[in-house]
């Protein structure tokens, strides 16, 4: 069976981002047992034990002690849990009183409220019960359903797709700000090459990558950062439908509500209503955003790929629609599939917009349908072969930055700077040339040395 490569997009985890922020925020978000338990527990396994050892010892703990923990093959681990938890504030370096050798301490902010939350003496759970029963409570099937239909939403706007659902002018703010789309003029915004590689991820994983940047986007704003990232762990700790209130929370956190609900995280009946609905999407959230990202071979593949270019798609969704046509032209379609065809124009069209021949035939390959998959190589070398020799059409020439010589006022002057500089461009009869910028800081100091000399 052909081998699929693991596609990566750069984004960091949630330990991470974390380890980015600044120590005064990094201190404000511990003040806060949710949160604290939040970071515990994603914590190495070999750092959460070191935690848990020194948790209520107030004096610090000597390097070399800590280090005497473990056996000698397990120092490698060691070492990047201690790392992992300097990096995060978790453990603070000192010294011992009265001496200049390194030691640990656990950081006393997360200290005081990690101590809280494993003992029970968390903050009062935020309940829904002052406001009386919903008459319009919503089970976990509707919640999945919503979210799906939410963030399915998005990614239809990323591809350009009619879709009757609006998105706010915000999103689609952020949507260029995370480079997964880009303004183009006369055709308005298209998806770009990193956007189609987002496409190519789990949903779980792309709603991460689109929260991640979003706390990238609301800092850029002066948003509370602190009061967000807590509401996150908040939400992660939250059971699938429960319903939790909108009551007494700040005015960022309310604002970053509904932004979540466009994405499908949080599920609102109306702007105003006060109470919501975390969706699975947002119970994952905090644990999918310390995975890998990568793509899977879809389990549920639709694709079937003829060698005559022809391809199929046994697909009601309009998203696989769409993503489809942004490199395939479209030839009919049925209610539960359609017929499209790969042409040297659309995939030439797809290569303008910044997509790759590798990233078309990863997404043929990791959605083939299972019948292709019983084939070895999955897609015909042909098919392959004529994707990439269609995308390679436009690359048969290659643009430079480049310095221009002209108006020379003797063809000798001309001749004799045209004769050293040989790597460049030059018409003789019109007396020009140009030079590449590595060479031409060279060919400046050769023309002023020769004009000195003559």
């Amino acid at each position: 069976m052909e081998h699929l490569q693991t596609l990566k997009l750069k984004c960091l985890s949630l330990q991470d981002y974390l380890k980015g922020l600044p120590p005064v925020i990094l201190d404000s978000l511990y003040d806060h047992p949710a949160t604290c338990m939040g970071v515990f527990r994603e914590l190495p396994e070999l750092a959460r034990y070191h935690t848990m050892r020194i948790l209520y010892v107030e004096q610090p703990i000597s390097k070399a002690a800590a280090a005497a923990w473990v056996k000698i093959a397990a120092k490698p681990d060691h070492e990047i849990a201690v790392k992992s938890m300097l990096d995060l504030r978790v453990w603070i370096e000192t010294s011992l009183q009265g001496s200049d050798s390194t030691a640990y301490t656990v950081n006393s902010v997360f200290r005081r409220n990690l101590q809280k939350a494993l003992v029970g003496e968390n903050d009062p759970v935020l309940s829904t019960s002052h406001l009386g029963s919903d008459k319009h409570a919503k089970n976990t099937e509707s919640l999945s359903n919503y979210a799906d239909e939410r963030w399915e939403a998005v990614l239809l706007h990323m591809v350009g797709s009619d879709n009757k659902s609006t998105i706010s002018q915000d999103l689609k703010e952020l949507m260029l700000q995370a480079g997964l789309m880009k303004q183009e003029h006369g055709t308005g915004k298209v998806i770009t090459a990193k956007g189609f590689q987002f496409l190519l991820l789990d949903n779980a994983t792309q709603v991460w990558y689109f929260v991640r940047e979003y706390l990238d986007w609301i800092r850029g704003r002066g948003m509370n950062l602190v009061q967000i990232l807590r509401f996150i762990f908040e939400l992660s700790f939250s059971t699938l439908g429960t319903d939790l209130p909108t009551d007494e929370r700040d005015e960022h956190v309310l604002t970053c509500l509904q932004h979540f609900r466009e994405m499908g995280i949080i599920m609102q009946r109306k702007r105003k209503s006060r109470r919501f609905y975390p969706t699975h999407l947002a119970v994952d959230l905090v644990n999918k955003a310390n995975k890998p990202v990568s793509t899977v071979v879809n389990k549920h593949g639709f694709i079937v790929a003829e060698t005559n270019f022809r391809v199929c798609a046994y697909t009601e969704s309009d998203l696989h629609y769409s993503i489809l046509s942004l490199f395939c032209e479209m030839e009919y379609r049925f209610p539960n599939m359609c017929v499209l065809r790969l042409t040297r124009e659309s995939v030439q069209r797809a290569v303008v917009n910044g997509i790759t021949a590798d990233q078309i035939l990863h997404y043929i390959k990791a959605n083939a349908h299972a019948e292709m998959l019983k084939d070895d190589p999955i897609l015909a070398p042909t098919v392959a072969d004529q994707i990439r020799l269609w995308a390679m059409e436009r690359d048969r020439l290659t643009y430079r930055d480049g310095v221009l010589y002209n108006q020379f006022l003797a063809q000798k002057d001309f001749e004799v700077l045209r004769n050293y500089a040989q790597w460049g461009c030059f018409g003789s009869v019109v007396r020009y040339m140009v030079v590449t910028m590595e060479g031409h800081d060279q060919v400046k100091r050769y023309w002023k040395k020769i004009k000195k000399e003559s």
